[in-house]
């Protein structure tokens, strides 16, 4: 059984998202974490994962969406959607200098509010990183020592040393299918050194489809073709690695039972 800790079920229609579900239970991937990137999508995110069994919801607002729906939300206002009981977690906010579709003091902002929100809740925080490797490790360390938060770097393809800064936290680590791509070598050399309890699988779908489906629209059930490559660097077979993640999914977000 694979756990695809991070999709955009909002990108599919109302028609097609049965199908897909049903196409990732096929496929082994037979629950999915579909993520809020502002709040009015983040209630979106909820409905679905109320419509369907094996669905959760994430909330929060997206680093390239900072403040396109008003002020940036107080933490106490993210953490509000939290109490319904299929929402497992916070986010996705982080920080994002590759695209800069908000400024960047507007982006910290927000992304101290779902920091707080993690520490408010207890729920763990799904973390956008961006070419911001340094400003985020500092931003997580400053509040870690302030209060302890569980948090997870998703669709890691950041650098080493965020990695390492953010293990020492106990942060967790997701592969995406950037890791199969044949230009990812640094990042496969990461994910060979992340510790196998801190390990999750995701596709980020609709987007980055893993190889052997580049150019396609992705979906939860190319998990499996991520899972096989972290499989074989970690030396497992892809039963052993499904089993890894999983365990290491009940273990972040605890309120998925």
């Amino acid at each position: 059984m694979l756990i695809d800790s991070h999709c955009h079920l909002d990108y599919f229609t109302d028609a097609e998202r049965p199908e897909v579900i049903a196409r990732a239970a096929a496929a082994g991937v037979t629950e999915l974490v579909t993520i809020g990137t502002t709040l009015s999508q983040s209630r979106q995110a909820i409905a679905m994962a109320e419509a369907a069994p094996n669905v959760w919801a994430c909330v929060g607002v997206h680093p390239q969406h900072a403040g396109e729906e008003g002020p940036v939300p107080s933490p106490e206002t993210i953490a509000a959607l939290t109490r319904h009981p299929k929402v497992i977690g916070i986010g996705e906010s982080g920080l994002d200098y590759f695209y800069d579709k908000a400024p960047r003091d507007v982006q910290a902002a927000n992304f101290a509010a779902h920091i707080r929100a993690a520490q408010l809740t207890g729920l763990p925080l799904a973390i956008h990183a961006r070419d911001a490797d340094d400003d985020i490790a500092a931003m997580l360390e400053a509040a870690y020592a302030t209060e302890r938060f569980a948090f997870l770097l998703h669709c890691f393809s950041s650098g080493r040393r965020l990695a390492e800064r953010a293990l020492a936290i106990g942060g967790y680590v997701s592969f995406s299918g950037i890791l199969t791509f044949p230009k990812s070598e640094n990042i496969r050399a990461i994910a060979r050194d992340i510790p196998p309890e801190r390990l999750l699988v995701e596709t980020d779908s609709p987007y980055l489809a893993p190889v052997p489906l580049r150019g396609k629209r992705n979906e939860p059930a190319n998990t499996v073709h991520t899972a096989k490559v972290l499989a074989g660097l970690h030396r497992i077979s892809e039963a052993a690695l499904a089993d890894l993640t999983s365990q290491n999914f009940r273990r972040l977000f605890a309120n998925a039972s």
